[in-house]
């Protein structure tokens, strides 16, 4: 049996890749440049899998659309799923996602951002290209003896931990299911959410995006922070309200935010408008802000994470066509990953 598999918003380092890991499996690829929306879903015709990517929409018109033209599996090559209607597609089409390609990929631009910001080192970039090599304005603080706020430590926010224990930094963190035993090892803190927002000098935020983090970073939060506090997010861009953020970076109650992830993202994010009006005004007064730094999505973009994208996503599709238990199945049941723990390693 051939096996197609259609692959929506591809990139040229998509598709490089997908086709030199797929060399050692032999799939037929459809590679579509189009988002996936219920006016392209038409394009899954003849294909029992596909593979979108984070601005992709499964939606209820969507999941209709793909139940009737007979796809069996969607392929995430991604770690988070809130663009899928589990409950749509539930018992009617598999869903496997790549929950770890590289932690290391996504806590290191993490930490980036925070060096950039504390030292602007990329507003120092604009000054000395222009010849411009006066410092004022450009001092930062001492990384060593900060407190850092970690909120969610899944394999990202533990990778995140050791870089920033490695800079001598005490470091609490909150996650509804602590690893106390990690904890130990590492030396850092557990508390509740309202001690990590009030003792932090430095919040990054890794927890997945789900009904009771959506907007887990809103006015309320921020008024519970220090003066000045830094934000970071690589997560996903609903964990904050972005016009409460704008509005704490006004007065200065936010110090600085780097952010990899915005909350209309999928209008823009991956794509040029370098030559075009940003007409998202949200969006657009964030850029004008100096301590403000806005990365287009890229935490997960090293040459190792790409590798392991394709790697577990052609091997979640093989296990599927195998009768294998699907390791890394989620489903409206068991969002969580429970569903690996059934008896038949499958859903349904």
């Amino acid at each position: 049996m051939s096996i197609k598999v259609a692959m929506f918003d591809s990139k040229p380092y998509d598709i490089e890749n997908f086709k030199k890991v797929n060399r050692n499996f032999g799939y037929e690829f459809s590679y579509f440049k189009e988002n996936l929306n219920k006016n392209t879903a038409i394009l899954c015709q003849d294909h029992q899998v596909i593979c979108p990517f984070v601005n992709d929409t499964i939606d209820s018109d969507v999941a209709d659309a793909l139940i009737e033209q007979g796809v069996k599996l969607i392929a995430l090559r991604s770690a988070g799923y809130n663009n899928v209607d589990l409950k749509e597609v539930y018992k009617k089409i598999h869903v496997v996602r790549v929950p770890a390609y590289s932690p290391y990929a996504v806590a290191e631009h993490a930490a980036a951002l925070m060096l950039s910001l504390n030292r602007k080192t990329h507003r120092a970039f604009y000054r000395t290209r222009e010849g411009n090599f006066n410092i004022n304005g450009l001092c930062g603080f001492d990384m060593k003896g900060k407190t850092a706020g970690i909120i969610g430590t899944g394999k990202i926010g533990k990778v995140m931990i050791q870089i920033l224990k490695g800079f001598g930094m005490k470091v609490l963190a909150y996650d509804p299911y602590p690893d106390k035993e990690y904890a130990n090892k590492y030396s850092f803190e557990y508390t509740d959410i309202d001690s990590l927002y009030e003792r932090s000098d430095i919040i990054s935020l890794h927890c997945p995006l789900t009904k009771d983090t959506y907007h887990i970073i809103n006015s309320t939060s921020i008024s519970k922070m220090k003066e000045g506090i830094m934000l970071i997010n690589t997560g996903r861009g609903q964990l904050i309200d972005t016009p409460a953020l704008i509005e704490a970076l006004k007065k200065g109650k936010v110090g600085a935010a780097g952010l990899d992830v915005y909350e209309e993202e999928n209008e823009y994010f991956f794509e040029d408008f370098s030559s075009e009006v940003i007409s998202d005004d949200v969006l657009a007064r964030l850029l004008t802000l100096p301590n403000v730094l806005v990365t287009s999505h890229q935490g997960f973009f090293t040459n190792e994470a790409m590798y392991n994208i394709a790697l577990t996503t052609l091997n979640n599709i093989k296990d599927f066509y195998d009768g294998k238990p699907l390791e890394n199945e989620i489903c409206y049941r068991c969002p969580q990953k429970e569903c690996v723990r059934a008896k038949k390693g499958r859903c349904f």
